[in-house]
C-alpha cells in the first residue's frame, strides 16, 4: 500500500469524530481518509518506501552530503579571480551589483571595496580546476570531482538560505531532503536508520549560527522519516543504554508491556502517530546492538585511519564523522548529512578560514577515496556545500592580509562526485568579480533535483498531498536535473 494511503487509513471514525472540534480543516480532510483502521503497520526499517520507486535505474543507492554550514568562500577556495589583484580596494562598480539585494551588515557601508583573495591558486587535474592553497587534498582528487561555480539561491539570511536548501522551501514545515529519500526509497538497513546526522566540532569562529531539528525534519510527512542524530559525547543515540539494573531481557519485556498499550491507545483514538512510536522503539531496542558495533572503530586498519588524519580517533571531529559515514554506507544507511558549522567569515576570514578548511580537507578526500578503495563510490554519492556564497567586496576593515565576506546568494560552489555523477568537470562560469553567473546557472532546486536523480528519482514525480496541495522538494517552478555533470 502507498504510505501515504496507509497513513490516512490508520486514522478511524473515532479518531475523526474526538477531533471534529477542530474545525472545517479536519472535517475536509476526513473526506480524504476513508473509515477502516488497518492492522500493524511494517516497521519503519522494513519498509521498502513507495511502490512506484524508484523512478528508473538509479546511480546511487545511497548519498552523504557534508553541508558547511555558515557558506564557504568561493572566492577563497573553488572560483579564482586573478583579475581582482589589479582592483584591490578599489569600489565594487555598480554595473556589476546592479542594486541587488544587501544584508542589513553591509547595505550601510559607504564603500564596497574590492577584496580579492589572499590565497594562491593552482590549477589541478585532467579537468585543469582551480583550486586554492587551502585545499590541498581536495586537490588531489579533482579528476573525481564534478566543481559546480553557479550554484544560487533566493535567500540571503543563513536561517531562510540552509532551511531552503535542506528542505525546498525558506519558511519551517517543510520535509528535509533526507526524509524525502526515506519516505520515497525506504530503508535497506533493519538495525540502524535510514537517514542519520551528526553535527560535528570546528575549529573556526565560534560564534556560529544555531542549527534545528527542522534541518533534519520529517515536516509533514510521517515522524518516522525524520534524521536521527549521531551524538559525539555519551550515547551515540540518546537513552541508547539500558539504565543500571535493567538487563536486555527486562527492556525487551518492558518494550513488549509498552507496544501493548501503545496499541490500545491506538486502537482506542486512531492516531498513527503512535504507530510511529511503536515502531521507533523497536528501532531503538535493535539500535542497542548495531550502533555500538557501528562506532567502534578497533576494527580500522591503522593505513585507514592514518588516510582521515590525526583527529579521526577523537569523537565528535568531522574526521570521525567522516569515517563513520563511510561505515554506514557499508551498512547501506540511506542517507547521511554532516553539517560542520563556522563557515561565516564576516572578518578574520585570513584567520578562520584556513582551519575550517583544515577540519574538512583530508577527511573529504580520505571518505572519497575510501569509499572507491571498497567498491563503494560507484553506487554512493558524495555532496559538498554550503547555503550561500560570500561577496567580492569587503565587510568592515580590509588590509592585503586580511579581510571579511558578507553573504553573497548570486553565487557559489559546491562539488559532487560518486554514483550517477560525471567525473573531472567545471561547471558554469561566474563573471570576473564572482558576482553574477554568466554561463549555467544552477538553482538549488536544480541541485536537488540532482540528486535525487542519481537515486532513480523523478523529482516532478515525488509528492506528498499536504493542505490541498501536492508538494514536492523542488518546488512548484520548473526545474531540471544538472543534465551536464551526470554520468
Amino acid at each position: 500500500m502507498h504510505p501515504a494511503e496507509q497513513h490516512f487509513q490508520y486514522l478511524t471514525r473515532r479518531h475523526f469524530f474526538g477531533q471534529a472540534g477542530l474545525g472545517l480543516g479536519s472535517a475536509a480532510l476526513a473526506t480524504l481518509m476513508g473509515n477502516s483502521a488497518q492492522a500493524a503497520a511494517p516497521s519503519a526499517a522494513a519498509s521498502p518506501g513507495l511502490p512506484d520507486l524508484p523512478h528508473f535505474a538509479p546511480k546511487a543507492k545511497r548519498a552523504i552530503y557534508l553541508f558547511a554550514a555558515g557558506a564557504p568562500s568561493q572566492l577563497d577556495t573553488f572560483d579564482y579571480k586573478p583579475k581582482l589583484d589589479e582592483l584591490f580596494d578599489t569600489d565594487l562598480p555598480e554595473s556589476i551589483r546592479q542594486g541587488q539585494r544587501l544584508t542589513t551588515m553591509t547595505s550601510g557601508q559607504s564603500r564596497f571595496p574590492i577584496a580579492p583573495s589572499k590565497f594562491k591558486f593552482e590549477q589541478y587535474g585532467q579537468s585543469g580546476a582551480w583550486v586554492s592553497e587551502l585545499l590541498p587534498h581536495t586537490a588531489k582528487m579533482v579528476d573525481d570531482l564534478a566543481i559546480v561555480r553557479t550554484v544560487h539561491t533566493e535567500a540571503i539570511n543563513h536561517d531562510p538560505a540552509i532551511t531552503y536548501i535542506c528542505t525546498g522551501n525558506q519558511l519551517p514545515g517543510r520535509a528535509s531532503l533526507g526524509a524525502w529519500l526515506s519516505y520515497g526509497l525506504g530503508s535497506t538497513n533493519a538495525d540502524l536508520p535510514s537517514f542519520v546526522v551528526m553535527t560535528p566540532s570546528w575549529t573556526g569562529r565560534q560564534q556560529a549560527q544555531a542549527l534545528y531539528n527542522r534541518l533534519w525534519g520529517s515536516g509533514f510527512l510521517p515522524s518516522r522519516y525524520q534524521g536521527v542524530s549521531l551524538r559525539s559525547n555519551g550515547d551515540p543515540v540518546l537513552f541508547l543504554s539500558n539504565p543500571p539494573g535493567v538487563s536486555t531481557e527486562l527492556r525487551r519485556r518492558m518494550l513488549d508491556r509498552l507496544e501493548a498499550f501503545n496499541q490500545k491507545t491506538y486502537e482506542d483514538i486512531g492516531d498513527p502517530e503512535t504507530r510511529t512510536r511503536i515502531e521507533q522503539a523497536e528501532m531503538a531496542f535493535r539500535m542497542q546492538s548495531s550502533v555500538p558495533e557501528l562506532t567502534d572503530l578497533s576494527g580500522e586498519s591503522k593505513s585507514t585511519l592514518e588516510m582521515y588524519g590525526d583527529e579521526v580517533t577523537k569523537p565528535g571531529t568531522f574526521a570521525a564523522s567522516c569515517l563513520l559515514a563511510r561505515r554506514m554506507a557499508e551498512r547501506d544507511v540511506r542517507f547521511v548529512q554532516i553539517f560542520h558549522r563556522g563557515w561565516d567569515q564576516h572578518g578574520n576570514l585570513a584567520g578562520d578560514l584556513p582551519k575550517q578548511c583544515h577540519d574538512i580537507d583530508q577527511p573529504a578526500w580520505a571518505l572519497v577515496q575510501d569509499l572507491k578503495d571498497r567498491g563503494l563510490l560507484d553506487d554512493t554519492l558524495v555532496v559538498f556545500g554550503g547555503e550561500f556564497g560570500r561577496t567580492v567586496y569587503c565587510q568592515g576593515k580590509l588590509t592585503r592580509e586580511n579581510y571579511g565576506r558578507d553573504h553573497h546568494p548570486r553565487c557559489f560552489t559546491i562539488w559532487m562526485t560518486g554514483g550517477g555523477i560525471k567525473r573531472g568537470v567545471v561547471h558554469g562560469e561566474t563573471d570576473d568579480f564572482s558576482y553574477n553567473i554568466v554561463k549555467d546557472p544552477v538553482h538549488i532546486h536544480d541541485l536537488n533535483a540532482t540528486i535525487l536523480h542519481t537515486l532513480g528519482i523523478d523529482h516532478r514525480r515525488l509528492v506528498y498531498k499536504h493542505q490541498g496541495l501536492d508538494v514536492r522538494l523542488t518546488g512548484v517552478e520548473e526545474q531540471h536535473p544538472v543534465e551536464a555533470i551526470l554520468a
